[in-house]
């Protein structure tokens, strides 16, 4: 957390910057762990940074891009509790980075990671292509056809629950959207990839469509712990429509009548349906 969803809300809330030149770069004073940088050292940022002028923004699986009019991109990695964002943060204390900006538009650009496992990379357009193309990085979940799913997992023999979470085969998928994806689709989180059929695998990627744009649609999810905000510091919505997710003993919201079971998959939560989704 954040995935895809709560990534790509925090993209669509920082467009405004586009246009905006930097006019300087900030690392505020933290005493808490550090979060990675690189390069690694602040007078290379600002000498690659300031005057530079943003011409886009995009994402990278789980990563907000900025591009700037000298080639290079600017890679915020969320992680755990790291958020992109234009407004006031939750507090000062974790605030990790701050573009200062100018030429109209939003005057700043912030990097807030409440446990410091999030990064930011400066990188060229050589250095991207190399660390985020499709050789490092899956197809985007939002654009995957089921052909491109099932061809990089049909030989695996994986538990497709524990499949999707991988980066190199589906960028942008996490933990939480997982357990939403197979609910709806009614396919059990244990069921090895090689014994999914071709019919399972289309049924997967129209819940993966659905389920995602739903939840960037509601501007992702803020659980419990409060951390996730968009870009202007507001809570997600998308929490409210949860299928199983976090939701271990209560009812199935689709048959009415099964229980929500939580397991353990390779060290992490999942939710599901033993009725909804037979084995």
């Amino acid at each position: 957390m954040p995935e895809l969803p709560e990534v790509e809300t925090m993209r669509r809330g920082i467009a405004p910057v586009v246009g905006a030149r930097v006019a300087a770069v900030e690392r505020p004073v933290c005493k808490l762990r550090p979060i990675s940088l690189t390069p690694a050292r602040m007078p290379q940022w600002r000498s690659r940074l300031v005057g530079a002028t943003i011409t886009g923004t995009a994402r990278a699986g789980k990563r907000v891009v900025i591009e700037l009019d000298s080639g290079d991109r600017l890679i915020f990695e969320p992680r755990m509790t790291g958020l992109v964002l234009l407004a006031d943060p939750p507090d000062v204390e974790h605030l990790r980075l701050r573009l200062k900006l100018a030429g109209g538009g939003p005057r700043q650009l912030l990097f807030w990671d409440r446990r410091g496992l999030g990064s930011a990379r400066l990188v060229t357009s050589e250095e991207f292509a190399t660390r985020y193309g499709l050789e490092k990085l899956g197809p985007d979940a939002l654009e995957i056809t089921s052909e491109q799913l099932r061809d990089r997992l049909k030989a695996s023999r994986r538990a497709i629950k524990v499949a999707l979470l991988d980066q190199r085969a589906l960028a942008g998928v996490g933990n939480l959207y997982a357990s939403e994806i197979l609910h709806l689709c009614g396919i059990h989180p244990a069921r090895r990839c090689d014994r999914l059929s071709r019919g399972d695998w289309q049924a997967i990627v129209v819940a993966m469509h659905d389920v995602l744009a739903t939840a960037i649609r509601y501007e992702g999810s803020t659980l419990a712990d409060g951390t996730y905000r968009n870009a202007l510091n507001q809570v997600g919505g998308y929490q409210n429509y949860h299928r199983v997710y976090d939701r271990a003993d209560e009812a199935c919201t689709r048959c009415r009548a099964g229980r929500v079971v939580r397991i353990v998959q390779a060290q992490r939560s999942t939710f599901f349906c033993p009725r909804c989704q037979k084995k």
